[in-house]
């Protein structure tokens, strides 16, 4: 109530500023003094509540910004528990969908296992039946490992022919 009285008050004294250059000058001055009075009220305020001047206060005073303090550490104390919760939820959030992604990862890995194991049977018949040609030009040879249990490694081997290329000698420095 107190501030639209206020505002009544500085626009009827605004429409009268516009009449007379001296009453637009006191107005101004005024109203400097009134933001001065304000800010030296908010620079006590902030001193008071940063623990500093308070020799001039009584034991109400000193209640009431203790209280102003309680509640303001409440407000804080709300305001980050809120936030861990949040980034709680959302890391949990992640979490699951990194599991998903592992589930279905794995999930993967299993099939490739069978599709090899598969390969490796079909190769191992042919070979029993004497279907391969022993001497394969191929320089590689693959591994299957069986065990399910285990990680998976997949090696690259290169034949002998390989290691019998001369390799080009470095150039010799000065």
């Amino acid at each position: 109530m107190k501030t639209v009285i206020d505002r009544y008050s500085r626009a009827k004294e605004e429409q009268q500023l516009v009449a007379n250059p001296n009453t637009e000058l006191k107005f101004w001055q005024r109203e400097a003094a009134s933001l001065r009075q304000q800010l030296h009220n908010l620079q006590e305020n902030h001193r008071q509540l940063m623990g500093q001047n308070l020799s001039g206060l009584g034991v109400k005073e000193l209640q009431n910004l203790e209280n102003q303090l309680e509640m303001s550490l409440s407000s804080i104390r709300t305001k980050k528990d809120q936030l861990l919760v949040d980034e709680i939820h959302e890391l949990n959030r992640k979490g699951s969908l990194i599991q998903q992604d592992n589930m279905e990862l794995y999930r993967k890995v299993n099939q490739i296992r069978q599709e090899n194991v598969e390969l490796y049977k079909k190769l191992y018949e042919k070979e029993a039946a004497g279907e391969i040609n022993q001497d394969s030009t191929t320089p590689y040879n693959f591994a299957v490992i069986e065990n399910t249990n285990t990680p998976i490694h997949l090696e690259l081997n290169t034949s002998p022919q390989e290691s019998d290329i001369e390799q080009p000698a470095p150039p010799k420095l000065g």
